[in-house]
Protein backbone atom coordinates (compact mmCIF):
# COMPACT_ATOMS: atom_id res chain seq x y z
CA UNK A 1 0.00 0.00 0.00
CA UNK A 2 0.99 3.59 -1.04
CA UNK A 3 0.75 6.30 1.59
CA UNK A 4 -1.58 8.92 0.15
CA UNK A 5 -3.81 11.87 1.25
CA UNK A 6 -6.97 12.19 -0.29
CA UNK A 7 -8.85 15.31 -0.22
CA UNK A 8 -12.63 15.15 1.21
CA UNK A 9 -15.27 17.72 -0.22
CA UNK A 10 -18.72 17.98 0.82
CA UNK A 11 -21.61 17.82 -1.38
CA UNK A 12 -25.12 17.70 -1.48
CA UNK A 13 -25.89 15.15 -3.72
CA UNK A 14 -23.49 12.59 -4.37
CA UNK A 15 -24.90 11.34 -7.51
CA UNK A 16 -25.06 14.92 -8.86
CA UNK A 17 -21.13 15.50 -7.71
CA UNK A 18 -20.26 12.28 -9.57
CA UNK A 19 -21.45 13.30 -12.66
CA UNK A 20 -19.82 16.69 -12.79
CA UNK A 21 -16.67 14.96 -11.79
CA UNK A 22 -16.71 12.56 -14.64
CA UNK A 23 -16.17 15.70 -16.70
CA UNK A 24 -12.86 15.98 -15.16
CA UNK A 25 -11.87 12.38 -15.97
CA UNK A 26 -13.05 10.88 -12.90
CA UNK A 27 -14.40 7.20 -12.50
CA UNK A 28 -17.07 6.06 -9.61
CA UNK A 29 -15.18 3.92 -7.37
CA UNK A 30 -17.90 2.58 -4.67
CA UNK A 31 -20.46 4.08 -2.47
CA UNK A 32 -20.53 3.54 1.30
CA UNK A 33 -24.32 4.23 2.97
CA UNK A 34 -24.64 3.26 6.59
CA UNK A 35 -27.88 2.02 6.09
CA UNK A 36 -30.45 2.62 2.61
CA UNK A 37 -31.07 6.28 2.72
CA UNK A 38 -28.46 7.39 4.69
CA UNK A 39 -25.90 10.11 3.24
CA UNK A 40 -23.46 8.90 0.83
CA UNK A 41 -19.68 8.97 1.33
CA UNK A 42 -18.37 8.03 -2.45
CA UNK A 43 -14.81 7.76 -3.73
CA UNK A 44 -14.01 8.92 -7.46
CA UNK A 45 -10.69 8.12 -9.23
CA UNK A 46 -8.82 9.66 -12.15
CA UNK A 47 -5.95 7.54 -12.33
CA UNK A 48 -4.14 6.95 -9.13
CA UNK A 49 -6.00 10.63 -8.11
CA UNK A 50 -8.40 10.47 -5.81
CA UNK A 51 -11.19 12.05 -4.06
CA UNK A 52 -13.86 11.00 -1.35
CA UNK A 53 -16.67 13.08 -1.75
CA UNK A 54 -19.35 13.03 1.31
CA UNK A 55 -23.01 13.97 1.66
CA UNK A 56 -22.29 13.80 5.89
CA UNK A 57 -22.40 17.23 7.43
CA UNK A 58 -19.34 17.81 9.16
CA UNK A 59 -17.06 15.80 7.56
CA UNK A 60 -15.68 18.76 5.12
CA UNK A 61 -16.64 22.08 4.96
CA UNK A 62 -18.26 24.03 1.69
CA UNK A 63 -16.55 26.30 -0.55
CA UNK A 64 -13.71 23.74 -0.43
CA UNK A 65 -10.41 24.22 -2.83
CA UNK A 66 -8.55 21.65 -4.06
CA UNK A 67 -5.62 21.60 -6.86
CA UNK A 68 -6.06 19.05 -9.82
CA UNK A 69 -2.49 18.89 -11.58
CA UNK A 70 -3.39 17.46 -15.29
CA UNK A 71 -1.47 16.68 -18.59
CA UNK A 72 -3.98 18.76 -20.58
CA UNK A 73 -5.57 22.37 -19.06
CA UNK A 74 -6.36 23.08 -22.39
CA UNK A 75 -8.88 19.71 -22.61
CA UNK A 76 -10.10 20.67 -19.15
CA UNK A 77 -11.24 24.12 -20.18
CA UNK A 78 -12.86 23.23 -23.23
CA UNK A 79 -14.98 20.52 -21.78
CA UNK A 80 -16.37 23.36 -18.98
CA UNK A 81 -16.11 26.67 -21.60
CA UNK A 82 -13.53 28.02 -19.27
CA UNK A 83 -10.98 30.32 -19.80
CA UNK A 84 -7.67 29.58 -19.31
CA UNK A 85 -4.95 32.04 -16.80
CA UNK A 86 -1.29 31.88 -16.75
CA UNK A 87 0.50 31.69 -13.49
CA UNK A 88 3.63 31.64 -13.92
CA UNK A 89 4.32 28.11 -12.24
CA UNK A 90 1.20 26.47 -14.24
CA UNK A 91 -1.20 27.41 -16.98
CA UNK A 92 -4.88 26.79 -15.21
CA UNK A 93 -8.37 27.19 -14.50
CA UNK A 94 -10.64 27.42 -11.81
CA UNK A 95 -13.74 25.66 -11.71
CA UNK A 96 -16.55 24.98 -8.95
CA UNK A 97 -18.53 21.94 -8.58
CA UNK A 98 -22.51 21.88 -8.16
CA UNK A 99 -21.46 22.42 -4.69
CA UNK A 100 -19.62 25.26 -4.78
CA UNK A 101 -16.59 23.46 -4.03
CA UNK A 102 -12.96 25.12 -6.11
CA UNK A 103 -11.41 22.94 -8.24
CA UNK A 104 -8.15 24.55 -9.51
CA UNK A 105 -6.93 22.20 -12.35
CA UNK A 106 -3.59 23.04 -14.03
CA UNK A 107 -0.59 22.00 -16.76
CA UNK A 108 3.00 22.58 -15.14
CA UNK A 109 4.45 25.01 -17.55
CA UNK A 110 8.17 23.08 -16.85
Amino acid sequence: MEEEVIPVLRVEDAAVAVVWYERLGFVQQWVHRFEPGFPAFVEVARGKVRMFLSEHEGDARPDTLVYLRVRDVDAVAAEFGARIEEAPWAREVELRDPDGNRVRVGTPKS
